[in-house]
This record gives structure tokens, C-alpha cells and sequence, in this order.
């Protein structure tokens, strides 16, 4: 974690540590002339630094400007006054606009430790927010960043709550609404606990860490774009608390509404459509679920002006054939080309998202978005699109091949019966996903698929056999990616 947060290293017996009472673990205040930051101290016993030095994170060096031999002054930092909300609201007392301001506030400002924030995001997970807490939360996050703002209606958004692996509908969706001339500037995030996010996969064909004004200038010339939210300083507390959250492997409804629309608000979005898919293995596991979250997402973007309607979808089992940056990367050009072999299930699923965007900005009447939508990919105008966006965004690029890859088999002849998402995210991420962006599994089947004994049912992708090794052990010890029921009614488990 210390690439991302401000970290002192100092000696225990420095001078500075013994006058100031500092301890490990401490958070200090560190100032370089008019520069200064909030950050965790750790202490070393060794010779490693000499009396009088310090050693900084990257975070630390950054913030400060500094180059080695510069003088620090280092001190107590000001009290941390919003963590007094903090803890009430872990026992149970709920907060108002202006404490989510303060807690929010020195989130942004690095003030808060990686511990800090894991409390403040565990609190809104065991005691849930409610829509008063959730609006006000969305309102800080958006007033504490940047704010994209177009001049003209609709501005046209999508967003999967996320939890199936593969789901990868985001570039086309863009493509194909961009083509037909509507404005679509999509940032997007990269993984918080998934083996990609969409900003993770997008980076392996084109740029994404594009400035606000290059953004403009690629919208403005292609009608949309896919870059990375957390570039351009839009809702800036939401990144470092995501940061957080993927550790945690944490995403609680009140944070994931409020991550999700603060997103929306400061890219200026008017219209939006979400994804909620629904299965046993997904995130969310109910049709109840997601009416209630669906509710929570609508109510929030109502107060906010922006039109929302959410779609409910199949949730049972991974949208395409790869899982990972590259392998979905694949996917998508391969839909986009409009290749014979390319992925229905994700064609159909980014049709019926780019129909509904179509109606719900007036594009198209009622009914006829989705097959607008395929016809636009058939004729080839999305494809053509798609290309013209990633040269906009700075050159479209070839997505990696891992160096490695393995087959998992199947353990009888029979039946697909059970997908696991969970599971086949987690082997994806234990092959080296998102990091190593063309690790992950390319799966090669699907529910109620017939099975030879022996078939390969997925492939691992790594960049080195131990990663593929680890992977492998998961699979075939740990959890159950993949079950089969034989033929003679027995199902494998």
C-alpha cells in the first residue's frame, strides 16, 4: 500500500522521534516550505538510515517536491476532528451533509491512514447508509473534485454494479451510441475486487489516463470515450477509498451507490442506464436485491436530475469468453468486428444496453433501441467508431498475450450444470489479473453445454507457471469453478 499512501521512514532512536513522542506507526505532519503532507510513520532499528534522515514513500516524495538531501521539518499533525463522526457512526449514529463534508474532505487530502479509512468503510458496510445518508455522501464526493460540465443534453452514461466476471459491455455500448450521435464521455474505474474493471481492459487498446482537456478535445471530435475516472480528479475522495476497498474485498451498497453516481454527477451525465445482474454467484444474489438496489440507484439520481433507468439481468453465469484485461479486450473487438466466433451473449447484452441509452434519450422510439443497436454493429459504423475513439485517445494498441497458459479439464463426461463467478474471478486474479493485464481464464463453455471427460473446460493465462501452479491448486482444492453432472446422474462436486 505504500505506493499509494505517504509513508516516513525514520530511525527509533532519532532525536526528533524521542523529543516528540512519536511511535510507530504515528501519523506525523511533514513539511517542505509551503508544502506539506499527513503521513504514517514506520520505524527502523537498522543502520538503513542514518541519524537525522528520512526515507519516503513515493506517495510522500511526490506530494512534497522534495529531492534527496532536502530538509523536512516534521510534527504533530492538527487534530483529525471528522474521525469523532466516524466512530459514532460506527455504534449507530447517522451522519449529516456536513460530517460526510469534513470525513470526506481529509479523505481527499490524504489525512486519513489506509486504517482510518478502512473504519470509515466497514462502518457504512455493517450499518448500512440509508438514501438521506447516501444522497449527502454522493453530494460531497462530487463537490470535492472536478466537475465536466458539456453544454448540451443528453449526455448519455452506462454502469454495471459489476460482480460478473466478463461483462465487458462498456466499449461497445460506446461505440455504438457514439456512432449514432449521441455524447458519451464514459469514465470508468479499474478493478476494486473483480479481475478487471473497465478501465483496466480499455488500457490494453488504447490510452485511458487522459487529462480533462483531452478528454473534451476526443468527445468533442468522436462523441465519447472510455478513459479512467481517476485521471481526471472527478469525485478524487472515491479513488483513494477504492483503494481501500479492494483490500478489504469490500462494497457495500450506500458506498457503491454513492461511487457510482458521484461519477456520474461530476462527469455531467443526464441520462444513465445500469446493469444490475442477478444470479446465485453474482453480487447480487436476488431479485429482491436488486429492486431494492435498483430503488436506492433511481431515487439517488433523481436528486441529482438525472434520468436512470436500471435494467435487471441474467446474472447465472460469466458474459463472454475472457475474464481479465486482455482476454475481455478480445471479446470486445471480436464483437465489434463482428468475427463469426465472437461472444453472442455479450452482443446481446451490449445491444440491449445501448437500446435502452437510444429510448431513454429519444434516439429511437420505444421498442427499437436493441436492434438499432445490432444494426449499427452488422454495418460496421461501431467498429469504424471504436477505432476512431482509441487513435483520439492516443493510438489503438494490441492487446498482451500471456506467456503461459494451462487447461482446467472436465472430471466426466455429462452436463454444465453450475458456473461459479466467485470462484472463477478469484482463479483469474490469482493468475496475475488485473495487474498482469493478459493473465486470467478464457473459458470455453457455458451452462448446459455437453462435456466430454477430460475436455478443457477453461485456460489459465499467466506470465509464469507458479502463478498458473497457484491458480490450478485453487481449482482443484480449495473451490469448485465449474461442476458436471455425468451421465449417470451423479454430479461431480
Amino acid at each position: 500500500m505504500t505506493a499509494d499512501e505517504a509513508v516516513v521512514f525514520m530511525r527509533e532512536d532519532c532525536h526528533v522521534c524521542r523529543a516528540e513522542g512519536l511511535g510507530s506507526r504515528t501519523r506525523v505532519l511533514l513539511t517542505v516550505g509551503e508544502k506539506s503532507v499527513v503521513a504514517t510513520l514506520y520505524q527502523v532499528t537498522s543502520d538503513l538510515l542514518g541519524h537525522g534522515e528520512a526515507g519516503l514513500s513515493e506517495a510522500a516524495w511526490e506530494k512534497l517536491g522534495v529531492a534527496e538531501g532536502t530538509a523536512i521539518l516534521v510534527s504533530h499533525p492538527p487534530p483529525l476532528e471528522s474521525f469523532r463522526d466516524v466512530r459514532a457512526r460506527i455504534f449507530g449514529k447517522r451522519l449529516d451533509e456536513r460530517q460526510f463534508a469534513g470525513i470526506i474532505a481529509d479523505v481527499a487530502t490524504g489525512r486519513y491512514s489506509v486504517v482510518e479509512t478502512a473504519a470509515f468503510l466497514t462502518a457504512g458496510s455493517a450499518f448500512p447508509l440509508d438514501e438521506a445518508e447516501t444522497t449527502a455522501l454522493t453530494r460531497v464526493m462530487v463537490a470535492a473534485g472536478q466537475q465536466l460540465r458539456w453544454g448540451s443534453s443528453p449526455i448519455v452514461d452506462k454502469h454495471c454494479i459489476g460482480g460478473l466476471p466478463g461483462n465487458r459491455t462498456t466499449p461497445i455500448v460506446v461505440a455504438i451510441v457514439a456512432a449514432l450521435g449521441l455524447t458519451m464521455p464514459k469514465t470508468s474505474s479499474r478493478a476494486i475486487t473483480s479481475p478487471a474493471g473497465t478501465a483496466d481492459t480499455m488500457e490494453t487498446l488504447a490510452p485511458v489516463d487522459l487529462d480533462v482537456d483531452q478528454i473534451r478535445r476526443v468527445v468533442e471530435n468522436e462523441g465519447g470515450c472510455v478513459v479512467w475516472g481517476g485521471a481526471v480528479n472527478l469525485s478524487p475522495a472515491d479513488d483513494l477509498l477504492i483503494r481501500v476497498e479492494r483490500v478489504l474485498d469490500l462494497d457495500s451498497e450506500g458506498q457503491l451507490v454513492a461511487s457510482v453516481l458521484s461519477k456520474k454527477v461530476a462527469a455531467g451525465a443526464s441520462h444513465l442506464v445500469l446493469d444490475l445482474p442477478v444470479g446465485p454467484t453474482a453480487k447480487l444474489r436476488s431479485q429482491a436485491a436488486a429492486e431494492a438496489l435498483s430503488a436506492r440507484l433511481i431515487a439517488v439520481a433523481s436528486a441529482f436530475g438525472i434520468r436512470c433507468q436500471a435494467l435487471v439481468s441474467d446474472g447465472s453465469q460469466p458474459v463472454g469468453f475472457g475474464i481479465g484485461p486482455a482476454l475481455e479486450a478480445r471479446d470486445v473487438v471480436a464483437v465489434l468486428r463482428q468475427i463469426p466466433e465472437c461472444p453472442l451473449d455479450l452482443q446481446v447484452r451490449a445491444c440491449t444496453l445501448a437500446g435502452a441509452i437510444l429510448e431513454l434519450a429519444g434516439r429511437c422510439p420505444a421498442g427499437a433501441g436493441a436492434s438499432l443497436a445490432a444494426e449499427t454493429l452488422r454495418n460496421g459504423r461501431a467498429w469504424e467508431k471504436f477505432q476512431r475513439i482509441c487513435e483520439a485517445q492516443g493510438g489503438m494498441r494490441q492487446p498482451p498475450v500471456a506467456a503461459e497458459r494451462q487447461p482446467w479439464l472436465a472430471p466426466a463426461t455429462g452436463t454444465v450444470t453450475t458456473i461459479d463467478n466467485r470462484v472463477l474471478a478469484r482463479v483469474a486474479k490469482l493468475a496475475g489479473a488485473p495487474a498482469m493485464k493478459a493473465a486470467g481464464v478464457d473459458l470455453q463453455v457455458k451452462l448446459g453445454d455437453r462435456v466430454a471427460q477430460g475436455q478443457p473446460l477453461f485456460y489459465i493465462h499467466a506470465e509464469t507457471l507458479a502463478e498458473i501452479d497457484y491458480a490450478l491448486h485453487y481449482a482443484n482444492v480449495v473451490a469448485l469453478p465449474i461442476a458436471v453432472a455425468p451421465d449417470d446422474g451423479k454430479e461431480i462436486a
